[in-house]
């Protein structure tokens, strides 16, 4: 009979494992389940205040299940005293204004209204709103003399207390984040790739042979996929993305990108190819910045000057590496097998242009490390404020001047405040004026739809409908079947809570609603006889409130944070585009017998980088909407870190010809200038259809090709140069060769994004023929 338990229970461990990766619901549905029954009991039958039990229960329901705060435990527990703290002023704001009509009304309004634009602040009040909206909807909707306040305040202070013990002795979240480790092991396998790499290219008895090279490139690779498929199964909850959590996730692209940087540098088994002492100084610079970000993803809290001081090496060896090139380079290479053939001395700048590219590859996660880092090292305040990590201005000023840039007609954030707020209201008055009993539930019913976008509002609406009725369908079977024996509802009602924070993410969002309704028509049935007629009164409270949300939802702009997101997304790229086209127009320019001003390319860099910013605020307000996602994760951060690739290449290029100095007039470069212009508008181009084509139906235009053709006549172009005299080439011909490498650098990220938007579209397009069925049919987890 043992050996059946087990096996019948294996297969249930392995579908939940499946549908909550990590049990991050189970977790918080678990402790929900042993904290909210057991304060329920304490205040009902011991204490015997049954306004204490309701607000005990639903204080420890919203600060068990609906919040998860990230960080080591100190800044957990301080963050739900906090929480504690706003819950029992809004407890004492609702009980005051809930007699007046009117007064509720507004109050209800602006409180909405603060709270959820509050969460464009930070993450960390993005993922309480919900928790603070029902701290002041169950007072508000019911009125009781404010001597009842202090019954109130000891339900809700019960709930802070337990809450706060759970999180600590309950199976405690893990403090570092699951992405942390394996990122880890990435970066030392790629720092040692690197250096066998850098060994073989210098040659020598000691040399590596080419099959430790293979060796450790396989470990390279096999440790990025590891990290790809944690990250795949990674369930990160929309609001528990914090500073420090995108940094991360925005890492896994980055190290993804490193690795194929890597496979197309790492030296060929065929030959004996050589490259100069600077290029594989920055190859060890690298792996030496690899191996102090390993350190610091392992210890986020450790010291930071290790990581700094490598970036800084790194940052003089490439520059060191960058002047040798271009004016001392020699073309007596020989045996060099690169993918550039048409002469000795671009295959020799090849390898010395992939370091350079693994240089900025490396940085740039360097940088994106020591964010993540700096943002684990800020104080409990000024994560509530959302303060970035090295920002000038204070945490208060920083909060400032975030939310006043969404004070805008054109903010997502904004809309769906003032939509939330406005439906909470007339759910107010309405319950209100007709009098309907019990109005928080018609509270209730409408924050389940206005918690989500407003694109999604009726078909939220239908589910959240649907799946109270059926859970109300299920509660009367119970009840029936229970008759006179009220005291297994005690037993059921864990198991009922269990259900509730379970199914939302590993079921459906109307199977949430469903759990939900059948643990409320236990509570209230709880100390008395069971009755069925409770069920019908709470179908037509949440079928007011959830009519109430769409009347609102479909009133007040009616798209969501993923539409602002396609279009933060599509400006961004063409931003961008516009930069790399600009900085290759700069470069073309210096190439000419008249001066040329950098001004108009750093205008345009001032431009990619603010649209990368806003990019950044739609994502996070993307990820901080409730709701299924028609894209997920994995696709999205792709394409957002296509954007550093491309900046990143806009960048490489302004840079090297801002370096240049004053260039010597050359009256013959008019045919290396047609084929860069060329070039980038090939690629610029690619880029801008694929910002006209995100969110729409159309196909992804198919990435570009290696134009072998139009290197034959680049280097035709510059054959004079590439080698004078004394066997050198010219600076201007290094940098001409360079550009052209960044640029198809930046064509070298097409076939990633394309794959990555083109999931995208089916996603949304399977998505979009789901929504068109029958509601009867609509399903699917929950964002």
């Amino acid at each position: 009979m043992e050996t059946f338990s087990r096996l019948r229970l294996r297969p249930a461990a392995s579908w939940l494992r499946a549908h909550d990766p990590e049990l991050a619901a189970t977790r918080r549905a678990g402790r929900t389940a042993i904290a909210m029954p057991a304060l329920f009991a304490l205040c009902s039958q011991v204490i015997g205040s049954p306004t204490m039990a309701t607000f005990a229960a639903f204080g420890s329901f919203s600060m068990l299940l609906l919040v998860e705060f990230t960080g080591p435990m100190l800044q957990r527990l301080r963050a739900h005293l906090g929480l504690a703290v706003a819950w029992a002023v809004l407890i004492c704001l609702g009980t005051v204004v809930a007699d007046e009509t009117w007064l509720a009304v507004t109050a209800m309004v602006v409180i909405g209204f603060l709270v959820l634009f509050s969460g464009v602040v930070s993450s960390v009040l993005a993922g309480a709103s919900t928790a603070l909206l029902l701290a002041f909807i169950l007072p508000v909707t019911s009125p009781v003399p404010f001597s009842e306040l202090p019954d109130r305040l000891a339900g809700a202070g019960l709930a802070a207390a337990a809450s706060m013990l759970a999180i600590t002795l309950l199976w405690p979240r893990p403090a570092a984040d699951p992405l942390g480790a394996p990122a880890a092991r990435v970066c030392r396998a790629a720092a040692e790739q690197l250096r066998t790499d850098a060994s073989l290219l210098a040659g020598g008895p000691g040399a590596p042979s080419h099959g430790q090279c293979r060796a450790t490139a396989d470990e390279a690779s096999t440790a990025a996929a590891d990290l790809r498929t944690v990250f795949d199964a990674t369930p990160y909850r929309p609001t528990g993305l914090s500073t420090s959590s995108r940094a991360l996730v925005r890492l896994v692209d980055e190290l993804t990108w490193l690795s194929s940087i890597l496979a197309d540098s790492a030296p060929s088994p065929d030959g004996h190819q050589t490259c100069d002492a600077d290029a594989r100084s920055v190859r060890r610079a690298a792996a030496d910045v690899l191996d102090e970000a390993a350190a610091l993803l392992d210890a986020p809290r450790g010291s930071v000057d290790g990581l700094h001081a490598a970036s800084e090496k790194l940052r003089t060896t490439m520059a060191d590496m960058e002047r040798n090139a271009t004016t001392r380079l020699p073309v007596h290479q020989v045996g060099v097998a690169t993918p550039s053939q048409v002469h000795p001395v671009i295959g020799a700048l090849d390898l010395s242009f992939r370091a350079q590219e693994l240089g900025f590859a490396t940085r740039q996660i360097a940088d994106n490390v020591d964010l993540a880092a700096a943002a684990e090292r800020r104080s409990w305040f000024e994560r509530v404020l959302g303060g970035e990590p090295g920002a000038v201005a204070a945490p208060l000023a920083s909060a400032r001047e975030r939310a006043a840039a969404h004070l805008r007609p054109q903010s997502v954030w904004l809309h769906n405040s003032l939509r939330g707020a406005v439906g909470l209201g007339i759910a107010v008055a309405l319950a209100n004026v007709t009098g309907v009993q019990h109005s928080f539930w018609v509270l209730l019913g409408t924050l389940s739809v206005l918690r989500s976008n407003a694109l999604n509002t009726g078909q939220n609406a239908v589910r959240a409908l649907g799946g109270t009725v059926a859970g109300s369908i299920i509660g009367t079977v119970l009840l029936q079947l229970i008759g006179h024996h009220g005291t297994v509802l005690w037993f059921l009602l864990p198991l009922a809570v269990l259900l509730a924070g379970i199914a939302p993410a590993a079921i459906s969002f109307a199977a949430g609603q469903a759990s939900f309704t059948i643990t409320l028509v236990i509570m209230f049935n709880i100390g008395q006889d069971p009755d069925w007629h409770i069920v019908l009164l709470r179908i037509q409270d949440i079928a007011i409130g959830c009519a109430v949300s769409v009347l609102v939802g479909l009133f007040f702009w009616p798209r969501g944070a993923t539409a602002a997101f396609d279009r933060a997304l599509a400006e961004a790229y063409r931003d961008s585009a516009r930069y790399l086209a600009g900085a290759v127009e700069y470069a073309v320019g210096r190439c000419g017998t008249e001066p040329v001003s950098a001004e108009a390319a750093l205008q345009e860099r001032l431009e990619a980088a603010a649209a990368a910013r806003r990019l950044d605020d739609a994502f996070r307000s993307y990820l901080a909407e409730r709701g299924p996602k028609p894209v997920p994760l994995a696709e999205m951060t792709t394409l957002v870190t296509g954007i550093v690739g491309l900046r990143l290449a806009a960048d490489a290029v302004l840079g090297l010809w801002q370096r240049a100095g004053e260039l010597p007039p050359e009256p013959d470069w008019a045919g290396a200038r047609l084929v860069l212009l060329g070039a980038v508008g090939r690629v610029s181009g690619w880029y801008r259809d694929l910002a006209a084509g995100l969110g729409q139906p159309a196909p992804v235009r198919d990435p570009l090709p290696r134009n072998p053709v139009a290197e034959a006549e680049l280097v035709e172009s510059l054959r004079r140069d590439l080698s004078d005299e004394d066997g050198r080439a010219t600076d201007t011909a290094v940098r001409v060769i360079w550009t052209a490498d960044h640029l198809d650098a930046a064509r070298r990220l097409q076939p990633s994004l394309a794959a990555a938007a083109g999931a995208g579209k089916l996603r949304r397009s399977a998505r979009s023929s789901r929504t068109e069925r029958p509601p009867g049919g609509a399903s699917g987890r929950s964002g």
